[in-house]
């Protein structure tokens, strides 16, 4: 786009440099539970840990901003401006209950609801960059195809864990005897005895670190070797078998099965494994539940499968409830009660342990229904404040290692994944996608450009926008934004310069579709001189132009309001 080497650019910096959250003003702060006992809880531990350290809340956060974050949250964009305005200009006093039962509960939005935490799970179980290597043994298509079916069912969150634990099957869609549930385990439990099984599965799924403890007792918390290797006996009857495309070598799938297994000493019946302690001794191991809860010792599947009892104690365990009470609160909040999220125990005490556990426990009594917990987090008090920092709590920081109060609501960048919804959300090309599919290979190979442009120097996958200068480049001249700044005939902002619209509307509608809210009087006198100058610079041409005076103008506008800090942070 020529204006970011034209003469217009100073203007364009300008408008960047108004465009900020604290552009907007706070509404008056006042407490509604809805009627929720889970909500009134929320309101009243988080209240008490207020008092407790002598801090008082940000003001409530505009309805617009409210809106927005609510979006982002629960189905993974922005809102489009005709749902901003369908709450914002709604009188009822319910309203927020209302937004976040359509967006969970109406059919309208079960596709986006299942896409967003397909997307947010994949991540979490197999990586962003999982089966997209060479002859991987996940399938990431299977896992996908998996989790937006639990999702877009609301299937119980005990039951996906479950079928993720104790799954078999092959992991290629398509496939005779496919079941996408197994590509959690195809790819960790043929890997150095299962011990990536053994630590994902206990970190996921209850919220604990063993991995350390693999070759060593723990210095900090209660989890010993012993301990580790008792868990990963679950996992020694469990193989994934490599399926080849015919006549070659490479991978086209893989298959999950549970085989008989003999021990490490050869004897099935007891069946054995053996670690080594650090001053070299071997020692034998056999499954037992980290509540140390015990199982048969044999390794015949037909008298003991491992992995299905290992799914019947998971869903014993308070820590299977807390853990993803936990995660799901740092979803909303960008962070959790504990830091990091899966690691609990007695080492890591959460910042708020008797509303994790009541949280927990109401998931539980809930029948796991993932839905609910979402109601209840996005109405709270604390959901709804401003990011706008005061000097009541500005101790709150997290970022300076304090732990979090919720005393406003942290700021933090939007996900890749985020952004690329809510681009299509904000050029209207959301209505013209394509089918499902097609979606997401689209949105697959812009985010393989996104890790190899922001991946960590260690090689290690970045999942927000950190601020590095490849990310700058990306947002300033990368093809998404190209393509959402397109001037093109039928594109989002000639339709825009073509419509009824003035000037003054077309920048409003701007801000809405980008911002969730009116441009301030200094935003507008600033894309007014814009106007201008376009309109100046055309009428030095033989032949006047206003339409492309004004689009060009537009153009800036959009492309300024895309580079903003306000735009890519969730606040």
């Amino acid at each position: 786009m020529s204006v970011r080497f034209s003469s217009h650019l100073f203007a364009v910096v300008a408008i960047l440099l108004a465009i900020t959250p604290a552009a907007v003003q706070s509404a008056p702060r006042g407490a509604n539970d809805y009627g929720i006992p889970q909500v009134a809880k929320i309101n009243e531990q988080i209240a008490a840990a207020w008092d407790a350290y002598e801090l008082k809340p940000s003001q409530e956060a505009t309805e617009s901003e409210w809106c927005r974050r609510v979006h982002l949250d629960i189905i993974g964009r922005i809102p489009s401006v005709t749902e901003l305005q369908e709450f914002t200009k709604s009188r009822s006093a319910t309203k927020k209950a209302d937004l976040v039962g359509k967006l969970l509960f109406d059919d309208k939005y079960t596709e986006e609801y299942a896409r967003n935490w397909t997307t947010i799970w994949t991540t979490v179980l197999i990586g962003r960059a999982g089966g997209t290597e060479r002859n991987s043994l996940t399938n990431r298509e299977g896992m996908q195809k998996y989790l937006r079916d639990c999702f877009a069912r609301n299937k119980p969150y005990n039951d996906m864990v479950d079928e993720l634990v104790t799954a078999t099957g092959s992991n290629r869609p398509g496939a005779e005897n496919f079941n996408g549930a197994v590509n959690f385990l195809t790819m960790k439990v043929n890997e150095e005895k299962g011990t990536q099984a053994t630590a994902d599965v206990a970190k996921i799924f209850l919220g604990l670190q063993v991995q350390c403890t693999q070759c060593h007792n723990h210095p900090f918390n209660e989890w010993k070797q012993q301990k580790f290797w008792e868990f990963n006996a679950f996992f020694r009857q469990t193989r994934a078998l490599r399926q080849f495309v015919p006549g070659t070598r490479d991978v086209q799938g893989a298959e999950l099965v549970d085989q008989d297994f003999g021990g490490e000493g050869g004897t099935p019946e007891t069946a054995e494994i053996y670690y080594e302690l650090r001053n070299g001794l071997l020692k034998a191991a056999y499954p037992v539940f980290i509540d140390d809860t015990e199982i048969g010792k044999s390794g015949y599947v037909s008298e003991v499968n491992r992995r299905d009892k290992l799914g019947e104690l998971i869903q014993q365990s308070e820590y299977l409830d807390m853990c993803v009470a936990n995660r799901y609160w740092a979803h909303f909040f960008g962070y959790g009660f504990t830091k990091p999220i899966d690691d609990m125990g007695p080492h890591n005490p959460a910042s708020h342990p008797e509303l994790l556990a009541y949280l927990g426990q109401q998931v539980r009594e809930h029948s796991y229904n993932l839905k609910e917990l979402i109601r209840w987090i996005t109405l709270s008090e604390a959901y709804s404040l401003s990011s706008r920092v005061t000097k009541a709590n500005e101790k709150d920081d997290p970022l300076l290692g304090e732990t979090p109060k919720f005393t406003h609501f942290y700021l933090r960048q939007m996900q890749a994944e985020e952004l690329y919804e809510s681009l299509l959300v904000a050029t209207r090309a959301a209505e013209t996608g394509g089918s499902y599919e097609q979606q997401e290979r689209s949105k697959s190979e812009w985010l393989s450009q996104f890790v190899m442009a922001f991946g960590t120097d260690d090689g290690g996958e970045s999942t927000t926008f950190n601020g590095t200068i490849p990310q700058a480049l990306m947002m300033f001249n990368g093809e998404l934004i190209r393509n959402a700044t397109d001037d093109k005939n039928g594109s989002f902002l000639w339709e825009l310069a073509n419509s009824n619209m003035k000037p003054a509307q077309a920048i409003d509608y701007l801000f809405q579709a980008g911002l969730a809210r009116r441009p301030t009087k200094d935003e507008i006198a600033i894309a007014n001189q814009l106007f201008i100058a376009r309109a100046s610079s055309g009428r030095d041409k033989k032949r006047v132009d206003p339409g492309a005076a004004t689009l060009a103008a537009l153009q800036d506008v959009w492309w300024a309001v895309l580079n903003s800090n306000e735009f890519i942070i969730n606040h």
